[in-house]
């Protein structure tokens, strides 16, 4: 009793199993099973076509006991027709057993034709079905695939729903405040380079200017120059805004001075 219970438990188990993997692929399950059946079918061809043979060896045998009935036929009309009755009546006897043959093979061979016909038959239904659920089988697949790529898309476009309450959202929104801070501190390193810029300027100017200076002063010094031929204007060369005097009023020869 105790082991008919772990036996049936152990059954159970097993069951489970299986239907999970029965579930898991039915695809792969329904194609075992179109497998198996193929075979099966071609087990049964090969035993239609042993039957058939059989049907054709009991179909030469009718034939083969039909001739010899008609030739035993003939012999006893050629012997009646010579006068040899008991020549004939021999004749007569052989072909009576001989016809009794010919009805058996006759019969047999009808017997046989009729279960082959409906084996035939039987084999071309299967056939045809095993055709339709190979049809079945790879419509199934086909749309089993493409009902997982739809899923797939699905999730695919909930994902791309660039939303901000979305993590791809969220995302976005950080490598945008990342680019606008590597932006601003672009921006502040170029706004710190050009100032002070202008007086960094005028002091290379004015540092020129004094370098001018001190080898006019050298040329003077070496005589290479004096004083009065040098200008004057030189020396303040760039170093600002020139200071133009006013202009003087020329004099006409009709103007006095008022003192």
């Amino acid at each position: 009793m105790i082991f008919a219970k772990m036996w049936a438990a152990f059954r159970a188990q097993l069951n489970k199993i299986a239907n999970i993997f029965y579930q898991s692929d039915p695809i792969a399950t329904m194609q075992y099973e179109y497998d198996k059946a193929v075979e099966e079918l071609k087990s049964g061809r090969q035993g239609l076509e042993q039957y058939r043979g059989l049907v054709e060896t009991v179909s030469r045998q009718q034939a083969k006991a039909r001739m010899h009935a008609e030739q035993l036929e003939v012999q006893v009309k050629a012997y009646l027709k010579a006068g040899d009755r008991e020549t004939a009546a021999k004749f007569a006897l052989e072909l009576q057993k001989a016809k009794t043959e010919l009805a058996q093979h006759t019969d047999g061979l009808k017997a046989h034709e009729e279960a082959y016909n409906n084996n035939l038959k039987k084999i071309k239904h299967a056939n045809d079905k095993l055709i339709s659920l190979r049809d079945r089988i790879q419509k199934y697949d086909a749309e089993l695939k493409m009902s997982a790529a739809e899923a797939e898309i699905a999730k695919l476009s909930e994902v791309m729903d660039v939303n901000i309450t979305t993590d791809f959202g969220e995302l976005e929104s950080i490598i945008q405040r990342k680019i606008d801070t590597n932006r601003g501190k672009a921006r502040v390193s170029m706004d710190l380079s050009s100032k002070g810029l202008e007086s960094i300027q005028a002091e290379e100017r004015m540092q020129a200017a004094m370098a001018e200076d001190a080898l006019l002063a050298l040329e003077i010094e070496m005589g290479l120059k004096s004083p009065e031929t040098t200008p004057v204007a030189e020396a303040a060369k760039d170093l600002g805004p020139a200071v133009t005097e006013a202009p003087v009023k020329e004099l006409g020869p009709l103007e006095t001075s008022s003192n």
